[in-house]
């Protein structure tokens, strides 16, 4: 299995040219709304607030995620809209973007929690990456979800 080289791009929406976010607002109604048979509010106003997580070879779009901040002191940031375009699967992608999530999180919101609403047959996958249920299994938008949680690392208490 060979490495697929990728560049990852973090930015917010209004720093997408036009072409960029249809490209990605695209790839999210191609998997989530057309191929997973799911009619839901794809574009649910909260795009404007994220960072948008895209990695990229070359000028193609090979797979996203969505980066929500916390809501309040001591609230999660979220990850959502993962996906991976379809024409570059089976490349280890949704790690990939997943592991560029996590650090754009770290980085982005310190020592805050993130969390995720993980389709329930990607459970284990995510629980790989360091998530753990914090719910029951329930039903949205007809296919069967997880709510999982990743707590911070450990802040080091160095002293210099």
């Amino acid at each position: 299995m060979g490495h697929t080289p990728y560049e990852v791009d973090l930015r917010a929406m209004d720093a997408l040219s036009a072409a960029d976010l249809y490209a990605l607002l695209k790839m999210r109604v191609d998997v989530f709304v057309v191929e997973q048979t799911c009619p839901y509010p794809e574009l649910d106003g909260k795009d404007a607030t994220a960072l948008h997580l895209r990695l990229m070879e070359g000028d193609v779009l090979v797979a996203s995620a969505r980066l929500l901040p916390p809501i309040g002191s001591g609230e999660p940031a979220r990850i959502g809209r993962v996906v991976v375009s379809p024409d570059h699967r089976g490349k280890q992608l949704g790690n990939a973007v997943m592991r560029e999530a996590i650090s754009a999180c770290e980085t982005a919101f310190p020592g805050a929690p993130i969390a995720l609403s993980a389709q329930s047959h990607l459970r284990a996958f995510y629980e790989r990456l360091g998530f753990e249920a914090t719910s029951d299994d329930y039903v949205e938008d007809g296919i069967p979800h997880v709510d999982m949680l990743r707590q911070p690392p450990p802040v080091s208490l160095e002293v210099a």
